[in-house]
């Protein structure tokens, strides 16, 4: 057997005076008999527990556990800390607001520098709290690096899932390693809450906008608008186009706090799937339909047909189809409409206008300095935009100023012939009645004279 030993530093210490005083508490002893003892026993030396020395202990200290001792046994001689030990007496309430609200505000910063910046700032006098006593109040609060790092912040956490499929739909970007080439490659996906099954993953070059409206539309045709959409912060979901779209579509938008990636442990938890049991593996890939191939090929055959630990044992794709949906009217045309943009535009005297950092040009050259309303389906980004006009669609087409220097342009005002001009001289006119002269019917002037 292993040997018992206290299981603290104030149970040693509490076990080091009882045997200092423990054979006075055995004897029967009157009060001068004890004060003589208690003065020999002052006179010898101890070494209490991670002591590097000898020390003698007063009287009144020895008479005082000696009665503790007596009274309440060992644990009347443990030794008592402070009531606000750790609590950093010299911080008052405000400061400790302040201290708060800044780490709320500001998780990265450090302990140095807060106080550095509090004290530059005069908010703060110069050695009124050092960094240990900042630094244990932040971890008493749950605002140290450490809880802030794994998202704890001391909030409380439980563990969720929507009620059924399609409810909603997780998406994020995993970065993946970059091609032979160095194209960076960037799989962009979108997982079901509720039956962890992936509706589309597609690995893209970039995380824009754009790419992202391409996987949901994928997503969108295959099996219908999701009830909601729950995204990250990232400037890939943050744009008016997405958060129009799934207003039109009647999908709710809905962006995780930032810094708290616990929050969106399920599509965390699938990228690490994905990595282990793919990407991992691949080894050097050379474009990205090598790499789509390989992953769409691991999701059908593997991932949607295992058992799944958080659906006890069944598998995704099942429980994806098992959940009968009601029936949606939601067709291509709907998916258009939700994915068009309207946007007010001038054109400008050449004929072009621009949209989305490109310069179009439309062959209604009369629309010239007026503002118009283009609009572009985002369905199909290379589609180009169009102009309505009297009820009907324009398609604008790029500019190409090469080609424009040989087309034939509209006859000017110079080339055209003018009609005979219509007489009218005001001053002319004035003249004449001065002088008393007629004017015939063709706007002549009579000679009088």
């Amino acid at each position: 057997m292993e040997s018992i030993v206290p299981k603290d530093h104030a149970e040693a210490v509490a076990l080091f005076r009882s045997q200092v005083v423990g054979a006075l508490c055995v004897r029967d002893l009157d009060h001068g008999e004890l004060q003589v003892a208690l003065a020999a026993l002052s006179e010898q030396r101890f070494r209490p527990p991670r002591g590097h020395s000898t020390r003698r202990y007063s009287r009144s200290t020895l008479a005082r556990w000696y009665y503790a001792y007596k009274e309440g046994g060992l644990e009347a001689l443990r030794p008592q800390g402070r009531a606000d030990k750790g609590r950093g007496r010299d911080l008052t309430p405000a400061m400790r607001t302040l201290l708060v609200a800044i780490r709320q505000e500001h998780p990265s910063a450090s302990v140095p520098l807060i106080l550095r910046t509090l004290v530059s700032e005069g908010r703060l006098q110069e050695g009124t709290a050092c960094e240990s006593t900042v630094r244990r109040f932040f971890q008493q609060q749950g605002l140290d690096r450490t809880s802030l790092r794994a998202g704890a912040g001391g909030k409380m956490r439980l563990r969720w899932q929507a009620e059924r499929p399609m409810d909603l739909w997780q998406g994020d970007v995993c970065h993946g390693a970059p091609l032979t080439s160095g194209e960076p490659v960037r799989i962009h996906g979108l997982l079901d809450d509720a039956s962890r099954f992936v509706p589309v993953i597609e690995a893209m070059a970039q995380e824009r906008e754009v790419d992202m409206l391409a996987v949901l539309v994928r997503a969108v045709r295959s099996h219908g608008p999701p009830g909601a959409l729950y995204l990250d912060n990232g400037a890939t979901y943050r744009g008016t186009t997405l958060a129009l779209a799934c207003a039109r579509m009647g999908t709710t938008l809905i962006h995780a706090k930032p810094y708290d990636a616990p929050a969106r442990g399920k599509m965390e938890r699938f990228w690490r799937t994905l990595r282990e049991g793919c990407l991992d593996h691949l080894g050097p890939i050379g474009s990205l339909h090598d790499l789509n191939v390989r992953i769409w090929a691991w999701l059908d055959a593997h991932y949607h047909s295992a058992p799944h630990g958080a659906l006890m044992g069944g598998s995704p794709k099942a429980a994806f189809s098992a959940t009968t949906r009601p029936a949606d009217n939601f067709d291509e045309s709907r998916l258009r409409a939700a994915l068009t943009i309207h946007e007010r535009r001038r054109v400008r005297r050449d004929s072009t206008l621009s949209m989305d950092g490109e310069d179009w040009e439309t062959d209604l050259h009369f629309l010239a300095g007026r503002l118009v309303t283009v609009s572009r389906c985002m369905v199909d980004p290379q589609e180009p935009p169009y102009i309505e006009h009297e009820k009907k669609r324009f398609a604008l087409h790029k500019v190409d100023p090469i080609q424009n220097a040989s087309r034939p342009r509209s006859p000017t005002n110079r080339d055209e012939t003018h009609p005979a001009r219509t007489a009218f001289d005001p001053a002319g006119a004035l003249l004449d009645q001065q002088l008393g002269r007629g004017r015939r019917p063709g706007g002549d002037s009579e000679d009088r004279s």
